[in-house]
């Protein structure tokens, strides 16, 4: 399971990544969105995520690591027709194909994680994931960057996009199952003890959201980067997530997930304000930069939820989280739109506004968990 979950895992990212990292340049250079449209583009992106307790239910005719195999498919498939279709319904259309393989991919994948591995093993596989994922992307940035002197944005998204569909159709053929693992249930479960988690992220999904949609605008259309400096950006952002991931695993093992979060959230303020503010565009990239490093520290949202939840509730439980992630992440979007249009400081006013939140409902996170942190061999942190 471990090596099914990376090969995917470090596919889906890599894919999203590099549509990211073209998405943007794309739609304000070929299709010519302004900031309202983009950030209805970007609110479509997320409904299938604020869809993806329906994972729940196909769980009923698929096994959940098919339907990981699968979703990497369809994600693949977006990609591949991505820039075919020039025109701002056709930029929704594919965007809401590629979004439905990537968030129901990240359901299942974050369910089968914290199902196969224990409360310490699990931060290092998140961590693991991203810093492998964060490698890979390295290697897409350099592919773009390259691409962007002879090839057209339509054929770049179609060679991406088939890359990770023929892998989805790959990884159908392999069957990574452990029967001991506990039964998970084919239900919604939502619990009153569960409230701090669902809390904590419906606040990180707006947090995301100035991170993935605005802040990434700010640079595009207030200080007209290329695509070429988008993806540099972009590879150092990778770069230092390789770098940096197995501490914040350590991290999380070590301090607890209430150290860890407060850290990002107390960070965050600092950063949203300088994107508001601050006037000099080396001072912004770093800004960036420093904001994709924090946003790593999400992972301690789901170790949290492990070391709280009942066994059975972690599969229906994960889905129902990543939903309500989605609930912010539908609205913002838009709504950051709506006040990017008088004027670009407001949404990151608004996003510090939500992280002051987040910083004093992480203040509440508790474990009871008291277990020597010694890991297995094979997924010890050198």
């Amino acid at each position: 399971m471990y090596r099914y979950l990376m090969v995917l895992g470090i596919c889906a990212n890599a894919g999203l990544q590099g549509w990211t990292a073209l998405f943007t340049n794309f739609a304000k250079e070929v299709v010519g969105v302004n900031g309202f449209q983009i950030g209805v583009s970007q609110a479509v992106r997320e409904i299938p995520g604020f869809l993806s307790f329906a994972a729940i239910f196909l769980l009923l005719f698929l096994k959940e690591h098919r339907l990981s195999a699968w979703s990497v498919l369809v994600l693949g498939t977006g990609m591949a027709i991505t820039g075919m279709f020039t025109t701002f319904g056709g930029l929704l259309m594919t965007t809401f194909i590629m979004s439905v393989g990537f968030h129901f991919f990240e359901t299942t994948n974050k369910s089968l994680t914290v199902q196969y591995f224990d409360t310490t093993e699990s931060p290092v596989v998140f961590a693991r994931m991203r810093g492998y994922t964060a490698l890979a992307n390295i290697i897409v940035g350099f592919i773009i960057w390259g691409f962007s002197f002879f090839l057209p944005y339509r054929f770049t998204f179609l060679l991406l996009g088939l890359v990770v569909a023929f892998t989805g159709i790959r990884m159908l053929f392999s069957n990574p199952v452990r029967n001991e693992i506990p039964h998970q249930k084919r239900e919604l479960v939502i619990r009153k003890k569960y409230w701090l988690f669902y809390t904590l992220n419906f606040l990180s999904g707006t947090r995301r959201q100035i991170f993935t949609v605005f802040a990434i605008f700010l640079l595009v259309d207030h200080y007209n980067l290329s695509l070429r400096v988008v993806t540099g950006i972009y590879v150092i952002n990778y770069a230092l997530t390789y770098i940096l991931n197995p501490q914040i695993s350590k991290a999380l093992n070590k301090y607890g997930e209430r150290v860890v979060l407060s850290l990002e959230s107390g960070s965050l303020i600092a950063l949203f304000l300088g994107y508001a503010f601050v006037d000099n565009v080396w001072v912004v990239i770093g800004l960036y930069v420093l904001d994709s490093i924090f946003f790593n520290f999400s992972i301690g949202l789901n170790t949290y939820l492990q070391k709280t939840a009942d066994a059975q509730d972690l599969g229906p439980t994960t889905a129902v989280g990543f939903t309500i992630n989605h609930i912010s992440a539908v609205i913002i979007p838009v709504f950051g739109g709506a006040l990017w249009m008088l004027n670009w400081r407001l949404p990151f006013l608004v996003g510090t506004g939500f992280t002051i939140l987040s910083l004093y409902f992480t203040q509440m996170i508790t474990t009871a968990y008291h277990e020597k942190r010694i890991l297995s061999p094979d997924l010890k942190v050198q």
